[in-house]
């Protein structure tokens, strides 16, 4: 992969499709509008950026989220915030496998995760996430990354055709990792969104539909939409559009939730686990 230099930082491609490392920043100091605006761009083309040895504060984290976005708030129903979110400062989230008196201090606390898009269930859902490890696990716990414009751009053209206009259904229960796996709350939400999704930024179109959250297709009998939507899964996960991410100490990370999914790998569960997320809001609708 080739480095492109500018004079503010390194962007360095990790794959053909998806991601690239940003080199040469520290952002537990403020970075200038120059700055700011080369790194959105930078986020625009690649999707997703890592950061890595950052040594950064709550403080310094949702300064960092801003050069994204406005920071979002925490939209889980305050009765099912885990204890750590009473440690971190508003709209930043413990994941986390951590546990004090026998209860998790953060959401999403456990082994692996399928592919998802964060808040799809929501009708406007956030368009970028940010995560920061602060312990890590010996071994496992990679997140991976697919690219949602690879996969729209070779889809086959017959399953495009049969889906191209048609919107699909989401629904997550807070907590769950894998579909159906029992481990949600009572709390939920629901959405409807479009399969293919135009980004409103880059004009380009994305497959948006996710293994974990996508429950159906509005208008079409459950026993036709499930293969159709399984072979979406299947194609959206091919190794060859993901970006397979092994986590250090004081890496952060950016994604666009618009145009890619991710997923979690399974880890030990008696190795402690600790990242903070923080959110960038959005205000489109997808279409």
């Amino acid at each position: 992969m080739t480095i492109a230099a500018t004079k503010l930082f390194e962007i360095v491609p990790l794959t053909k499709h998806i991601g690239a490392e940003i080199r040469g920043l520290d952002l537990s100091k403020p970075v200038d509008e120059q700055t700011q605006k080369a790194l959105y761009q930078a986020w625009l083309d690649h999707v997703v950026l890592i950061f890595r040895g950052q040594n950064l504060s709550q403080e310094d984290h949702v300064r960092a989220t801003r050069i994204f976005g406005e920071h979002a708030p925490i939209r889980r129903p305050p009765k099912y915030f885990p204890p750590g979110f009473n440690r971190v400062l508003p709209g930043i989230m413990f994941i986390s496998n951590i546990r004090e008196n026998g209860e998790p201090i953060g959401a999403l606390p456990d082994g692996e995760m399928m592919f998802h898009h964060d808040m799809i269930h929501h009708e406007i859902p956030d368009k970028g996430t940010l995560l920061y490890s602060i312990e890590i696990p010996s071994y496992g716990g990679n997140t991976l990354f697919a690219s949602g414009y690879a996969a729209y751009d070779t889809l086959d053209p017959e399953l495009k055709k049969k889906l191209e206009g048609k919107w699909a259904k989401h629904h997550y229960n807070y907590g769950s990792t894998i579909k159906g796996d029992g481990k949600g709350t009572e709390a939920f939400a629901a959405a409807k969104h479009p399969i293919f999704r135009t980004h409103e930024e880059s004009g380009r179109k994305a497959v948006y539909v996710n293994r974990l959250m996508t429950v159906g297709i509005e208008g079409m009998d459950d026993r036709e939409a499930e293969p159709l939507l399984e072979a979406l899964f299947d194609h959206a996960e091919k190794p060859e559009f993901v970006y397979s991410h092994s986590w250090k100490v004081g890496d952060l990370m950016i994604w666009d939730n618009r145009c890619s999914t991710h997923a979690r790998e399974d880890f030990p569960a008696d190795q402690r686990r600790l990242m903070l997320r923080t959110t960038v809001v959005s205000n489109v609708r997808p279409y």
